[in-house]
């Protein structure tokens, strides 16, 4: 765990760094149960990959329980999204000043895959690849500055999902292409929302899940080296 300047104040994250202490920098971002283990053994394995890491923790420090959705809605709301989006931004000039490029990539799972295409178009002088996971930006009234928008998009999303279906991911991808911006959507089979997280079985997908991190790896080795 790190802390780092966030636009005047600090923030934290979990930072993973490979063994030869550099390389490309990327951003991931938490789903709505707060900065888990999960998230940060995505970091690790990013770093094993030659990634320099870093996890902002968007709720400073709030965890929420995997069996307790509601709670997990609640924490979600209630995070200040200005506070959010200085908190990536910070992320992005902290895991920038660690890593060997000058481009960042991001991830984001569930309500982190709209986070992180927020992040990107906030931050199009450095966000050069932006992955969301099963994720679209819930917030009616933060819908993201798609026209400066600069980074690639690869989405991974799930046939089954009720929460952002593949209908609403189309219709993004859509969006985005008449805005002529570079974008590539995967809707997995049978898959479930949240099919990357080998901490809940009930909805763990492995083949769909090692589909999504080998498209990942290969986009930000594109876009990022």
């Amino acid at each position: 765990m790190i802390e780092f300047p966030s636009n005047g104040s600090t923030a934290g994250g979990y930072l993973a760094v490979p063994e030869s202490g550099r390389g490309p920098a990327v951003v991931v971002i938490q789903e709505w149960w707060g900065l888990v283990d999960h998230i940060k053994e995505v970091c690790d394995r990013f770093a094993v990959g030659g990634y320099v890491a870093l996890a902002p923790d968007l709720y400073h420090g709030q965890k929420v329980a995997l069996g307790e959705p509601d709670e997990a809605g609640k924490a979600m709301m209630a995070m200040k999204m200005d506070k959010a989006a200085r908190d990536m931004s910070g992320a992005v000039d902290e895991v920038l000043r660690r890593s060997s490029g000058s481009k960042v990539g991001v991830i984001g799972f569930c309500m982190g895959g709209g986070l992180a295409l927020v992040l990107a178009t906030q931050r199009p002088d450095a966000v050069a690849a932006v992955v969301p996971c099963y994720g679209i930006v819930p917030w009616p009234d933060v819908q993201p500055d798609y026209p400066a928008l600069s980074a690639a998009v690869l989405g991974h999303y799930a046939e089954k999902d009720e929460y952002f279906t593949p209908e609403k991911a189309n219709e993004l991808a859509e969006q985005l292409r008449g805005l002529g911006k570079s974008v590539e959507i995967h809707v997995y089979p049978g898959a479930d929302h949240a099919f990357f997280n080998d901490t809940r079985p009930e909805v763990y997908d492995a083949d769909a899940s090692s589909a999504l991190w080998d498209r990942t790896l290969s986009f930000f080795g594109e876009h990022l080296t």
